[in-house]
């Protein structure tokens, strides 16, 4: 059921999110990297509040993105490139993830990305939904896909370019590259990636359930 008035439900996560932002503002690992990350978590809330309001979203694509936020939060405060999954795997269920996938690099980066096309897929469709609204559902699918493409490729362009007022060492903690020259290119697909799997699945199993 489409929605364009808070709930308490919906205060209730928003407020989840906050207490996210405020733990993870304790002791960042850098500060000034985890501000720049988090004015993509405001700038994101605002587009949120605004299509809310304006066009209305279902609880369940209110939630996903949600979900993205919560994400993107833990990955700012750990730069991404140093969140301790894997340890915490090691720590609570004696399984060493990257051992066992064969990973040399911190992968919570590449998590995010995936997740930025599974998650946000249902939001973006609505979107697209509203504007489109003469289209058929492959068709939205289709143009959902190329916008989760061309948006990831932008970030990637945005970071770069922030990257390059940096400092060596303050351009490595922010974009998290970890030396690998395929970074942004493998991000862009995950992110496509994840976003091919939510479509496909919402086409198959209905997606008027899900984001009407």
């Amino acid at each position: 059921m489409i929605e364009s008035q808070f709930s308490v439900k919906h205060w209730l996560l928003l407020g989840f999110l906050v207490l996210a932002i405020i733990i993870a503002s304790i002791q960042p690992l850098e500060l000034s990297s985890y501000i720049l990350h988090q004015i993509g978590t405001v700038l994101m809330l605002i587009a949120l509040f605004i299509c809310f309001k304006k066009i209305g979203l279902n609880f369940y694509s209110f939630t996903l993105y949600i979900g993205f936020l919560l994400i993107h939060i833990v990955g700012a405060h750990y730069l991404y490139s140093y969140v301790p999954y894997n340890e915490w795997l090691i720590q609570y269920f004696n399984f060493d993830l990257n051992q066992t996938m064969g990973w040399t690099r911190n992968m919570y980066d590449r998590l995010v990305h995936f997740a930025y096309g599974v998650l946000l897929y249902p939001f973006f469709y609505r979107l697209f939904q509203v504007w489109l609204s003469t289209l058929k559902p492959f068709t939205v699918f289709l143009l959902v896909i190329q916008f989760v493409m061309a948006s990831s490729l932008v970030y990637e362009w945005i970071e770069w370019w922030i990257a390059m007022g940096l400092s060596p060492e303050d351009a490595e903690n922010y974009n998290g590259q970890q030396g690998d020259i395929w970074d942004a290119h493998q991000d862009m697909l995950l992110a496509t990636v994840g976003a091919m799997i939510t479509g496909i699945f919402l086409l198959i199993t209905g997606q008027k359930k899900a984001l009407d």
